[in-house]
């Protein structure tokens, strides 16, 4: 028999450590890139990043919607001039369109805006009206108003849908409001314009029969909506003229112009 070839002990604690060796030698730089590069601990981290970054934008105009179409409702139940103010303003027309409006303003997509502005919209308009629906109410401080029965479940559908087919648009043209050309400017004065021209027509109509706070109200909603809409035509000048100003000074600088100055 070839000593050589005789398995002791004193071989085998060679193979031994030769193999735990190996084996640590080859673990240490696949642990080392594991810990260095943190590959899999950084997509982990993504992987619930992104669905939370992804929700929020889409339930906060669902959830602010929602809250709009509460605060209407519940304001009018206190008789108090605050409160009275507060009910009118959350249950015009003009603020649903700013709602709608400021949820494509703050969105780049065209596409998201279009789609949050509507589901938003649709989400205030049903809870306002299902929510004056299970406690119905004469508005405080509207003398003339109508009472809001509790079987409108066909103007809680047909107010939903015109929200759902409004909204989208809206949403549009707060996105195209965004740009600071001239075109923007125009979509900016929508929701201003809108206020004026409610206010005007409930002053018109309805202001013999209604209380003084509510007069005072919409007059004051009215003031607010002309001036909001000069800030804007002013500051749009200004930004306009200052532009003009920068270009032209650019044009007549002689370094520009390759021209040394003598």
């Amino acid at each position: 028999m070839n000593p050589t070839s005789q398995v002791t002990p004193q071989r085998m604690r060679q193979v031994g450590l030769s193999l735990y060796g190996a084996v640590r030698t080859t673990a240490q730089p696949h642990s080392g890139t594991i810990a260095t590069s943190g590959l899999p601990t950084e997509q982990g981290r993504e992987n619930v990043r992104i669905p939370h970054t992804r929700l929020v934008p889409v339930v906060a105009p669902l959830a602010v919607g929602l809250l709009l179409g509460l605060a209407g409702p519940i304001a009018n139940k206190w008789d108090n001039p605050a409160c009275v103010a507060l009910g009118l303003a959350f249950s015009g027309g003009w603020s649903w369109a700013c709602f709608a409006f400021l949820v494509g303003y703050f969105r780049r997509s065209k596409i998201e805006s279009t789609v949050l502005a509507s589901l938003g919209l649709t989400v205030g308009v049903l809870t306002y009206y299902l929510t004056k629906s299970i406690s119905p109410t004469l508005p405080a401080g509207m003398d003339g108003a109508e009472v809001v029965s509790s079987d409108n479940s066909s103007g809680v559908l047909f107010w939903g849908l015109a929200a759902f087919i409004i909204g989208g648009p809206l949403g549009f043209f707060g996105n195209v409001a965004r740009t600071s050309d001239i075109y923007g400017l125009l979509f900016r004065l929508i929701v201003p314009l809108v206020a004026f021209i409610e206010t005007s027509m409930r002053l018109t109509n309805e202001a013999d029969d209604q209380s003084p706070v509510t007069v005072v109200t919409w007059t004051s909603i009215r003031f607010i909506a002309v001036a909001v809409a000069l800030a804007l035509v002013g500051h749009w000048i200004w930004g306009w003229r200052r532009a003009r100003h920068s270009r032209s000074s650019r044009l007549d600088d002689p370094a520009r112009k390759g021209v040394t100055p003598t």
